[in-house]
């Protein structure tokens, strides 16, 4: 492989209804890719009513809302939040039961997970270039503007980003803002020991 760095787009990545019914998933990427005893997992979301999330034990959660009027994270004794504002991550114990509710209908948010005590994730908005990290994984998805993956020279717009693995070598190139608008999610994937 000439580079580490994964092109996608959400509107093209294929959609896997919730076992409840409640929504439906597409993922970005997946480390080791299919298995279920995932390292790291990224994926957009689409929450189309009110209900429960799934728990998953041992998984560390980042959700950040990219569209619509927010949702009510809410777990009793533990945390109340609603998350209205684009762009600003949320992180949570995936062993924890939630339920989610739609003040203002359906939303659409960037769901990271990794799997504790072998990964670590830290999620920010960003409005410079990024290079990836040498042994890191990460994705950067763009929330506004326009944006350059410049070692293939891909012209990137909102719904759309790079990931890349931890196990190659680091990118001689970033990504980079080609807009003055310009905003996206960065999710920097740390391997732990």
């Amino acid at each position: 492989m000439d580079h580490p760095m994964h092109h996608f787009d959400v509107e093209t990545l294929s959609a896997g209804r919730w076992r409840n019914g409640g929504g439906a998933t597409r993922e970005i990427a997946s480390r080791p890719a299919g298995s279920d005893e995932f390292g790291w997992r990224a994926s957009v979301a689409d929450i189309e009513r009110d209900g429960p999330f799934s728990a998953f034990p041992g998984v560390d959660r980042t959700l950040t809302l990219l569209a619509g009027e927010g949702v009510r994270l809410t777990c009793p004794g533990v945390f109340d939040r609603l998350l209205v504002r684009a762009g600003e991550p949320f992180g949570f114990s995936g062993d924890l039961a939630l339920d989610a509710e739609l003040p203002g209908g359906p939303c659409r948010v960037l769901n990271l997970m990794v799997r504790r005590g072998r990964w670590t994730a830290t999620v920010e908005r960003v409005a410079g270039p990024i290079a990836p990290r040498e042994g890191h994984a990460g994705v950067l998805y763009v929330l506004r503007g326009g944006w350059q993956a410049d070692a293939h020279g891909q012209f990137l717009t909102p719904g759309q980003g790079v990931w890349w693995d931890g196990d190659g070598e680091a990118s001689a190139g970033a990504v980079a803002p080609v807009s003055p608008d310009a905003v996206a999610l960065w999710a920097d994937l740390t391997p732990m020991g």
